[in-house]
Formats: C-alpha cells, sequence, structure tokens
C-alpha cells in the first residue's frame, strides 16, 4: 500500500505531503488547481521519463518519494529476487531531477531507472489518459486472462514452463555436439588436458589458507627471528630469581608481602618457559628458503587453478564432475548425438501437447472473461459494445506457451472489432481497465490502484454505477482517483482536495486531507459550482449520507 507521498518543487508545488489511506482515496479541484502534477510526481517516483520542465521555476532540482508498506508474502518473494528488501516494514523510493541528470535510491541505496520500473510494477498499477498504460502493453492481455483463470491455467503454465526448461537444456546439449572431426579431436583432447590439471593437483579443503599463513610468514621470516630473539634476550637478561628472594627476606617481616611475593614466584616460572618456547621456536624455525619457493610456487599454483575453474575448491569439483561428463558425451558421441535427438523430439512434443492443453484453457476462459468485461462496460455506460479477445499462434513455443492473445473491441454499433490501442481513448481506456479491475478484484496481486479521469465523459446512473465498481474494488484493493464527479467523491474513504494560491507574482498548488463539514462543502462545490447555498450544502449532506450508507 502506498502510504505517504512528498513532493517538493515540482511544477507548481512548492512542498506537500499526502499520508494515502486504505480503501477509495479520492482527490477533487478546481479546473487548473493542477490535480494532473500528483499524476506527474507518481510517475517520475515509478520510473517514467523526467523533464527538466517539471522543476519549480526558480528552482534548481525537484523531488518525490513515495513510502509502501503491508507488503504481501508473493511481493516480498518477488522483491527479493530483484534484491529489494524493505527495512522496518517499509519500502522508500526516492527521485531527484535536476538539469542534467536523475538520481534514484530505492531504501538508500542507488537504483537504475529500469530495476525502479521492476519494482514499482509490483506495488503500483497507474491508468491516466496519458500515461503509457498496462492495456497498451504487449502481452498484457495475455497475463489478465491467466489471472482471470487462476488455478488451472496456473497448473497449465507451470507443465509448459517445465517442459520448455527441459527441451531447451536438451537442444543445447545436442547443439553442442554439432561439431566436424577436427572440432572433436580438439574437445576431446582439451577436456583430457584439464581433467588431468585438476586430477593432479590433489586439492584439498583448507590448503591455500594454509599455504597462505606459511607464505605470510616466510616474507616475514627476518622480522620474526629478530623479534624473537631480542624478546628471548631481554628474559633470560631479567633477574627474576634475585628478585624473588629479595622479596622472601622481606616476607619474614611483613605478611602483608605473601600476594606479591606468590605473584613474582609464578612470573619467574612463565618466565623460565617462555623462555625456553622461544628458543625451541628458534631451533626449530629455520626458513629454509628451498621450502619458502615450494609453499610460494604451490600457492600460485593454487590460485590459478581455482581462478581458472570456479573460485573454490568445491567449486572446482563440480567443473571436473562436469567435464568428465562431457568426456563421456564426446568418447560415444554418435550414440551421445542420437540419444539426445530421441529426448529432445520427444520433449518437443511433451511441450506442444503441454501449450495445446494450454491454449485449450485459455481459449475457453477468454470467452467467459469477455463476456463479464462486456457487462461491466455496458453497466459503465458503453452502449452495443463488442469486446472479444483473438488469439494467433507464435512460430516458436516459449515458456508461457505458443499463444499470442490482444483484446479486440469496438465501441459503436457497426463498426468492426478491432484492437484495443486502435480504438479507445485515454478515458475509455481507464474505464475499461475499471471494468477488468472489476472482474479480477479477487486475483489482481497489484495492491495500489491509480486511476486519472477515470469519469470523462459520464455522469447521472452511470457515474453511480463508477462508483460503486470504485468501492467495491477498493474492499480489495487501495484505490487513488482524481475526479469531479460528486457522486464518486462522495463514496471516498479518505478524501483530499486539490488547492491553487496566489501569493503576489507567486502561484502553488497544495494538496490537503479534508474532514467533516470540509468534505461536504467540497461535494457541495462539485454539485453546484462556486455558488454554496444552503439548499446545495443539503443535497451534499444527502449525497455524503447515502453513500456511506450504500
Amino acid at each position: 500500500m502506498l502510504n505517504h507521498l512528498h513532493v517538493k518543487d515540482l511544477a507548481l508545488i512548492d512542498s506537500s505531503d499526502v499520508e494515502f489511506g486504505p480503501g477509495l482515496n479520492i482527490l477533487t479541484g478546481e479546473t487548473g488547481a493542477g490535480k494532473s502534477i500528483l499524476f506527474d510526481s507518481i510517475g517520475l517516483a515509478l520510473g517514467q521519463k523526467a523533464g527538466k520542465d517539471l522543476i519549480r521555476k526558480g528552482q534548481s532540482s525537484g523531488f518525490v518519494e513515495l513510502v509502501f508498506s503491508d507488503f504481501t508474502e508473493e511481493q516480498l518473494k518477488k522483491l527479493n529476487e530483484l534484491e529489494v528488501e524493505p527495512e522496518d516494514g517499509q519500502l522508500i523510493i526516492r527521485r531527484k531531477i535536476t538539469d542534467k541528470r536523475s538520481e534514484i535510491r530505492i531504501n538508500d541505496q542507488a537504483s537504475t531507472v529500469a530495476k525502479l520500473r521492476s519494482v514499482t510494477e509490483l506495488l503500483i498499477d497507474i491508468h491516466g489518459q496519458h500515461e503509457h498504460q498496462s492495456l497498451l502493453k504487449e502481452g498484457s492481455h495475455l497475463r489478465i486472462l491467466d489471472a482471470f483463470l487462476s488455478g488451472e491455467a496456473a497448473e497449465a503454465r507451470e507443465a509448459v514452463a517445465a517442459s520448455y526448461r527441459r527441451y531447451s537444456e536438451v537442444r543445447q546439449k545436442y547443439a553442442s555436439l554439432q561439431m566436424d572431426e577436427g572440432q572433436l579431436k580438439r574437445e576431446l583432447d582439451f577436456l583430457r588436458f584439464e581433467i588431468g590439471e585438476i586430477e593432479a593437483a590433489r586439492l584439498r579443503e583448507g590448503e591455500e589458507e594454509e599455504l597462505s599463513e606459511k607464505a605470510r610468514r616466510f616474507q616475514n621470516a627476518k622480522k620474526i627471528l629478530g623479534s624473537v630473539t631480542e624478546a628471548l634476550r631481554i628474559l633470560e637478561g631479567a633477574d627474576f630469581s634475585r628478585a624473588v628472594r629479595e622479596l622472601q627476606d622481606a616476607l619474614q617481616y611483613d605478611g602483608g608481602l605473601k600476594g606479591p611475593a606468590d605473584s613474582l614466584f609464578d612470573l619467574e616460572s612463565i618466565a623460565g618457559d617462555t623462555a625456553r618456547e622461544l628458543s625451541h621456536y628458534l631451533d626449530e624455525n629455520d626458513f629454509d628458503e628451498e621450502e619458502a619457493t615450494a609453499v610460494t610456487e604451490r600457492l600460485d599454483f593454487l590460485r590459478n587453478l581455482l581462478l581458472k575453474y570456479g573460485g573454490t575448491v568445491g567449486k572446482v569439483m563440480e567443473t571436473l564432475e562436469a567435464k568428465k561428463a562431457r568426456l563421456a558425451e564426446l568418447e560415444h558421441y554418435e550414440e551421445s548425438r542420437e540419444r539426445l535427438r530421441r529426448e529432445g523430439a520427444a520433449l518437443s512434443k511433451e511441450l506442444l501437447d503441454n501449450c495445446s492443453r494450454l491454449s485449450e484453457i485459455r481459449k475457453r476462459g477468454a470467452e467467459l472473461l469477455c463476456g463479464r468485461i462486456r457487462g461491466e462496460m455496458e453497466e459503465l455506460g458503453f452502449l452495443s459494445v463488442q469486446f472479444d479477445m483473438a488469439f494467433s499462434v507464435l512460430p516458436k513455443p516459449g515458456p508461457n506457451g505458443r499463444d499470442e492473445a490482444r483484446f479486440m473491441v469496438s465501441l459503436n454499433p457497426g463498426e468492426p472489432v478491432r484492437p484495443l490501442s486502435e480504438v479507445a481513448s485515454g478515458g475509455e481506456l481507464s474505464r475499461i481497465m475499471l471494468s477488468i479491475k472489476t472482474v479480477l478484484a479477487d486475483t489482481d496481486s497489484i495492491p495500489t490502484l491509480i486511476f486519472d479521469e477515470i469519469d470523462t465523459g459520464i455522469s447521472g446512473r452511470t457515474a453511480e454505477k463508477v462508483s460503486d465498481k470504485l468501492k467495491k474494488i477498493a474492499r480489495l484493493h487501495q484505490v487513488i482517483l482524481i475526479t469531479h464527479l460528486p457522486q464518486i467523491a462522495a463514496k471516498a474513504d479518505t478524501h483530499f482536495v486539490i488547492e491553487k494560491t496566489v501569493e503576489g507574482d507567486k502561484t502553488r498548488t497544495g494538496i490537503r486531507e479534508l474532514e467533516g463539514e470540509e468534505s461536504v462543502r467540497e461535494l457541495a462545490r462539485l454539485l453546484a459550482g462556486g455558488r454554496l447555498t444552503e439548499t446545495v450544502l443539503a443535497n451534499a449532506r444527502e449525497l455524503k449520507l447515502l453513500a456511506n450508507n450504500g
């Protein structure tokens, strides 16, 4: 859910903060107050193109921040795949634009526009008249159908994806065996060389660390021996025995010296033991030059081998097994090719069969989906509408099957159905998406839906229907909507007004939440324009009451 929006120095906004709530968030305002700025700001934070003309006049930069929370398990999983993790249950997206550059941060980590879009696509679906809406994106119609079909289609898609993965692996292996006799001989020779090189190395875990420690000692041998020799000289020159005798004499006259006397005795014993250990160290560690050379050479060899074959002993051994398997394939070249050919043919048939099963499920489901969408569209003011889904077959199957599908629509009687992108205007697309979202309300995983000018060209009973559908969707999603219709605004769970003020030679746009009587007065303005009479205010209160009880 989108909790917080902060905008600074963008267009007419000096600085503004909005705390969105769950359910239906409605924004209203006078014509020209700057309602589109809100969507431009959110769009900027979602990764849309950053034009320097968005920066407030007289400022060097513009800034927008979005704060999200309340993530589903599926969202957290997908965010983790993108290497993004909410902190303290929040995901904070910031974008700053200047004349020369754009700076993007996700939870204070620098990000690219591509990654930002991948993240925000999981969180918000925005539909505005001037946006590249998801309904126009290639492949989105098929995703809508699959979301509607849910369980049955998901199982069939998983079967297709698994078949495609296995088929691709076999095809890659088969392709790797396409070589002439000379190529075959060269690869066999090289594999045998690499296998022999790895096996001859007799690698073991921990050897590199041991050799590294030895190498450090050899490299600092002169300093080590000098320091140990000097320490031994100092210990041997210290007359601890005399100190013990002197303190023993004093102890005869003052028992309070027993503690220091015992400590000094222990110190004499420890010093003697330490001196013997240091002497033994010097006898045993002569830092032989031949051994030093052998250690250095072995360490260099190991590091080069690890770098060449995987980086760690474990990875090198995995590489060894893979090369042995490849060698076995090439040593039985013709048999391997024939086996992979047969395996590939069987998997190809399995993949095509699974694709056909998925297509059948999709085509059956498309009839039901389009019928429901048509019904919703008719309630939203589309009369004599035709809405269907056209399927075509891709040249080759992929992990999502062989289907290519797109919605086809005719919005006027007598006109043939055509692709959605060629027929619908921005406002119509928003209402079509509202129809789709109503049908998919139970399955759509995107938590926040934003609609701009969804009520363009509607009024009366159609406006009532739109408000009812928005309220229905808002029971399962957070909905943010700009509207000019009081029937829709009255349904708001949270109502905001966008206002433009002029102070001297400066124009500012601000956004604030309305409560109680303030919301009623804004509804009255929507009903009657600028003149607020007691009758209009009474009508606004009744409209609000009916909406709350609806």
